[in-house]
């Protein structure tokens, strides 16, 4: 006969199991309250027990039960900074991976800087502070806020995201240093977008470091072909002291190396777990499009020859959530 203590083991392991392997995935569109303006559009994703079937969010369709109950408890969280015009839907897949894996996802659309709104891109001190609003809602005021572990939070950011999930993980930008480097480098994106703004290059050559908000509760954080990752140069991410997992792409020709990637690799005082995505492209890092988004939108979608983005995807959502369970403690 098994040791009483035996019996209560394996019944603990079979409610955990249980518990973190959902059958399906929720999701719920959010808005969060974001002080005088207009509320913030967000989406969460979420384990449920309910039954998940195709809809249509967004410009992809996805298998999840909308607006059904919450399953599991003490679920780790994990928050999405999307890249310059984009949504909060923009990397479904690996939100789905994620929650699949037992994480809640929530995603924020940045105003200001997003597919309906592209009024001020160069504002990039107001993203972590819309997603610090994010994390304030979701462990306090979503409904099912309690099924959170609010002591493992992490956050995934691409491009001008993944400076957003830097700075929220203690990093500072220096954007004096963008003046100087649009110099040397006028025909990138970066610094057509300061050209198109008047007096841009004096507000950020005397922004004070104060404008940044960060956020202790962020453990770890994964970057993915961070946006003007120069302006870290200077000892910006002395302060990062999470676990850091960062992927460039080997053909980036919007944060091309040396100057993105490579500096932010070399600027963290601890390295991180590195990906080179050999023969990709910036928006690599997005998910496949669908035929009629290819042809809407061929810069976004296109790949290089030879490139699976479909199959670079399944491994980089992978990679991800063994990070995330590695550094959170799933």
């Amino acid at each position: 006969m098994r040791p009483v203590t035996t019996l209560l083991l394996v019944a603990f392991l079979l409610t955990t199991l249980q518990t973190a392997c959902a059958a399906d995935v929720g999701f719920q569109a959010i808005e969060i309250p974001d002080g005088d303006e207009k509320p913030l559009d967000a989406g969460v994703w979420y384990p449920t027990d309910a039954q998940a079937s195709p809809h249509r969010i967004g410009g992809a369709t996805q298998t999840v039960a909308l607006n059904a109950p919450i399953a599991g408890r003490d679920l780790p969280l994990i928050l999405i900074s999307h890249g310059s015009g984009g949504w909060y839907g923009g990397h479904y897949d690996t939100a789905l991976a994620l929650v699949r894996a037992g994480f809640v996802v929530a995603a924020v659309t940045h105003r200001g800087d997003s597919f309906d709104d592209h009024s001020r891109p160069a504002q990039l001190w107001v993203r972590p502070e819309q997603l610090k609003r994010l994390t304030d809602y979701m462990v306090a005021s979503w409904p099912p806020h309690a099924s959170i572990d609010a002591s493992r939070i992490g956050v995934f950011g691409f491009s001008a995201g993944g400076l957003t999930a830097l700075v929220a993980a203690g990093g500072v930008p220096d954007l004096g240093l963008i003046g100087p480097y649009c110099v040397e480098h006028p025909d990138t994106d970066t610094c057509a977008v300061v050209r198109g703004t008047p007096g841009l290059m004096d507000r950020f050559a005397t922004l004070p470091a104060s404008v940044w908000v960060h956020d202790t509760r962020v453990r770890a954080v994964v970057v993915a072909a961070p946006a003007v990752g120069f302006v870290f140069d200077r000892g910006g991410l002395v302060d990062v002291h999470v676990p850091v997992q960062l992927w460039s792409a080997r053909f980036d020709h919007v944060e091309p190396a040396p100057d993105y990637a490579d500096i932010v690799r070399a600027a963290l005082p601890t390295a991180p777990d590195f990906h080179l995505v050999e023969n990709a492209d910036h928006y690599d890092f997005l998910p496949a499009c669908s035929a009629s988004a290819a042809r809407e939108i061929p810069e976004i979608c296109t790949s290089r020859s030879g490139f699976d983005r479909a199959a670079f995807h399944s491994e980089m959502n992978r990679d991800v959530v063994a990070f995330f369970e590695r550094t959170l403690g799933q």
